[in-house]
């Protein structure tokens, strides 16, 4: 059976920063709560030119050159950010295909919202498995789901942590370092509708009227009935996934590393840790960053490699959630010891 390793990821942030003085102002939360309960002292915001394929292709740009891959070795490119980008009705990966001149490739885009990165990495896996075709494969995509925020809105107040940027991943088959074990994902639909753009789609288009009353950002249609729903299942899934995931690739929480999760509430973040027998030592909270959706993975590894986190032989946990709801954990281990 051949390995499937990941050889090289790559982060685009954009320059301009919110910081939680700015977010406190704009949303009337004390300073104090922003940065101890929120969790956010700054985050990017997208400057003029910082659209999100583009953001994509800049992030995809770097892991090409950190590991030193042609793009036309490229077999697959998987967009693996969001449906807001430059245009509607637009696949993003050919875009981002010809932008970086992967020239033998195809490619598709897939979204789970703040999971997609996870879904992408268990997807190329299997296909990869599955096709002798496809050697080499690119996850890539930006994240700029911040412009939907309406900090007057309370009921988004879960969301005010939103911020911008690109991320990418370049996955090789028979590459025997930072092995992909395997993935486990749950999704709920009874909350598919709870998290929503309420104008713009078929049910109710967007007119003259709709964007003068912001009814183009995102908005909880019952904010109550949403928090007690997940308060029962949010965290027990979070941990499900996780160890299913290790158990299916050989491993328990007592072997995990390290656990690159997304930004949320600086309690959930420590209930999870706490949760594995961890601390927080085994991660890195993104208060500097916000939540960049299916970015966070992405930037959590590679601040994880900067900050010296990572050592040879190493268990490491992904680990998302998503607007649905969808959570999804991947294991992998690091560098190039087996096991």
């Amino acid at each position: 059976m051949h390995s499937i390793g990941i050889v090289s990821s790559g982060i685009y942030l954009p320059e301009p920063r919110m910081t939680s003085e700015q977010l406190a102002k704009e949303t009337g939360i004390p300073q104090e709560i922003v940065e101890k309960k929120l969790g956010i002292k700054q985050k990017p915001i997208p400057g003029p030119d910082d659209h999100t394929v583009e953001m994509g292709v800049r992030a995809a740009r770097v892991a090409l050159q950190k590991g030193n891959i042609d793009p036309s070795e490229i077999d697959l490119v998987i967009y693996i950010g969001e449906e807001h980008k430059e245009y509607p009705l637009w696949t993003a990966a050919i875009k981002l295909q010809q932008d970086i001149g992967a020239i033998h490739a195809y490619g598709f885009d897939i979204a789970l919202r703040c999971g997609t990165t996870i879904l992408a990495i268990k997807m190329a896996k299997d296909m990869m498995m599955a096709d002798p075709r496809i050697q080499t494969v690119l996850l890539a995509g930006g994240y700029r789901n911040v412009d939907f925020i309406n900090y007057q809105n309370p009921r988004t107040r879960f969301m005010y942590n939103l911020g911008a940027g690109g991320g990418a991943l370049i996955l090789k088959k028979s590459f025997e370092k930072n092995r992909i074990l395997e993935s486990t994902i749950i999704t709920d639909g009874a909350f598919s509708e709870d998290v929503v753009v309420t104008t713009g789609g078929t049910k109710n288009p967007i007119t003259k009227e709709a964007l003068e009353r912001g009814l183009y950002q995102l908005d909880v249609m019952d904010p109550e009935g949403m928090k007690r729903r997940l308060e029962e299942k949010s965290m027990q899934n979070f941990l499900k996934v996780i160890r299913d995931a290790l158990q299916r690739s050989g491993y328990t929480e007592q072997d995990v590393n390290y656990v690159a999760m997304l930004h949320m509430k600086r309690s959930a973040h420590d209930y999870v840790l706490r949760e594995l027998g961890l601390t927080n030592e085994h991660s890195i909270y993104l208060e500097d960053y916000g939540h960049i959706g299916q970015m966070d993975q992405i930037l959590s590894l590679e601040l994880a490699e900067q900050q010296g986190k990572l050592k040879n032989g190493d268990v490491v946990v992904f680990v998302s959630a998503g607007i649905g709801y969808a959570w999804g954990a991947s294991v992998l281990k690091w560098g190039t010891e087996k096991g």
